[in-house]
Parts: C-alpha cells; structure tokens; sequence
C-alpha cells in the first residue's frame, strides 16, 4: 500500500512525463551532466598522472583557427581547441551548483525548521539573522568571501553558498510554522517522540518538495555568479571556466573570432534555460495548492 508521500512523488513524475517541455529539459539536463562526469574523470585523470590536459595543450601553428571537423568550435589565441575547453567549463559550472547546493540548503533547512519549530526568541534570533544577511548586497558579500579565502573554485562556493540560503530558509521557516500545530505533530508529542526527530523525521518529508524546488531553481543562479565572477577575475584560476572564456573572448571578437565567444556562451545559455524551465515545471507538479487549481479548474 503505497504512503501519501510515495502517491505525491508518483503523481508529480506522471505530470512531468506529460509535460514535453520538461521532459526535453530533463534531457538536455542529463547530458549536461554525463559531459560534466566525463570531464571529471578526464580532469582527474590528467592530474593524477601529471600531465598535461589536451585543453590547456598550447599550439602557437595552430592560433585562431575557425570551426572545423577537427575542431568543431575552432582554437583560441593560443591554438587550445575550444570545444574541449567548454566541455571542461561546464564540468566548474556543475561543480559550482553542486558544492553551493550542499552549503546553502542544509543551512536555510536548518535554521528554518528550528525558528517555524521552536517560535519565540529561537524565531527572533533567525529571522534577524537572515534579516541582516539579506541586507547586504550579494555580489559584494561573495566578493569579500571570495578574496578572504583566495581566488579559486572554494572562495566561488562559499561566497555562493553562504548568501544564498535565505530564500529558502523563510520558506522553510513558513512551513514548519503551518505544520508544527497540525494533528500528527500533536500525535508524535503526546507519545513522547522528541522534537528534533519530529522536525526532521515528520515534518521535513512534508516540506522536501520545497527544497528540490528550490535546488532546480537555484542551481542556474550559482553558475550565472560563478561566470559573472570568473568574468571579473576573482572566480576560478587556472581552469576554462564560462566566465574566463567570455572575458577572453571579448577582446577578439571584432577581430572576426567569434568561436569562442559563442560556444561559451551557447553552452550557458542552454543549461540556464533547461533549468529554468524544469524548475517551473517541477514547481507545478509538487506544489500541492496549485495542483488543487488545476483539479478544480478541470
């Protein structure tokens, strides 16, 4: 006999599957992913063995050359091939998403269910806590991490990861706030069960559907700030990050060397726009008021 919450998730991944919208953004999602793992390995493999990575292979005979069998998105200024180097930058920008995700939502999930939870001065200290990180302007909040810790793919992450966790957090804060009084919380009490596993063992599997929402929405917002970092040139070192590519590729573009340019941001754009539009989709189909619409409008 299948639980209420097995019938949520069921019910949501029948409405994905009738959406062909999400399902081709799931797609372009998966294979994003499958060249991010490649590229991991082909990483790994490189600096394990000491080697130089075919990506960062300098050929001066071989500068500028436009897109071709061999190179399907040409070379840059110094003969590197260019769909190699994209492959690798969406290795960082997956990376990026990941390693912010695991910073951010177990802080906003925490926090949030202890302030919804326990109310009074444990709610007053976290909502001015989140108040005062929400005033500060992010993109110099992650600045200022980024250059304490030093430039490179950790200062990004937890510049990323510890500003971007109050959304999330008010959400979850909401939630348990609803939930905290309802019929099977006062149940669990009365039988002696202790808060915090009812915080995380009853109430949390009646809100994660916030946090994988919140995860799809939130996950091309920290590669758009690592590129705009990397832009700026306190992002990612050393490595063909999207950000990287762009600033150097601005420089030549009215030279006619466009290549790099568009490749860079072609293979942002496409990963953006997926998940965006997942994330609309996946919002609609595990939000339970607006499948209520839905249900009511048919």
């Amino acid at each position: 006999m299948s639980t209420p919450a097995t019938s949520l998730w069921r019910t949501a991944w029948q409405q994905l599957r009738r959406n062909r919208l999400a399902m081709v953004c799931l797609g372009v999602i998966a294979f994003y992913a499958l060249v991010a793992l490649t590229a991991e390995g082909i990483y790994w493999y490189y600096r394990l063995t000491d080697q130089t990575p075919p990506y960062k292979q300098v050929n001066f005979d071989n500068r500028f050359a436009k897109p071709s069998l061999r190179h399907p998105l040409g070379t840059d200024s110094l003969g590197r091939d260019v769909l190699l180097q994209v492959i690798q930058g969406t290795r960082i920008a997956f990376e990026v998403g990941i390693l912010t995700s695991l910073i951010a939502i177990p802080i906003a999930v925490v926090l949030g269910a202890l302030a919804g939870y326990y109310g009074r001065r444990v709610d007053d200290f976290i909502v001015w806590l989140y108040t005062v990180f929400d005033s500060i302007p992010g993109l110099l909040f992650i600045l200022a991490i980024a250059i304490v810790v030093g430039k490179g793919l950790l200062g990004v992450c937890l510049g990323i990861g510890l500003t971007t966790w109050v959304g999330l957090c008010r959400l979850i804060r909401g939630e348990y706030i609803k939930h905290r009084d309802r019929q099977y919380v006062l149940a669990a009490r009365a039988l002696g069960v202790k808060n915090f596993a009812i915080m995380f063992r009853h109430i949390l599997p009646n809100v994660l559907h916030l946090v994988i929402i919140s995860f799809s929405l939130r996950f091309p917002g920290a590669i758009l700030t690592e590129v705009v970092l990397s832009y700026l040139g306190v992002g990612v070192q050393g490595e063909p990050s999207w950000g990287i590519m762009i600033s150097d590729a601005k420089l030549r573009l009215w030279q006619g060397h466009w290549w790099e340019l568009a490749g860079a941001t072609a293979a942002m754009f496409f990963i953006v726009l997926a998940f965006n539009l997942f994330g609309d989709a996946l919002r609609d189909a595990l939000d339970p008021k607006l499948r209520t619409a839905e249900a009511k409008t048919a």
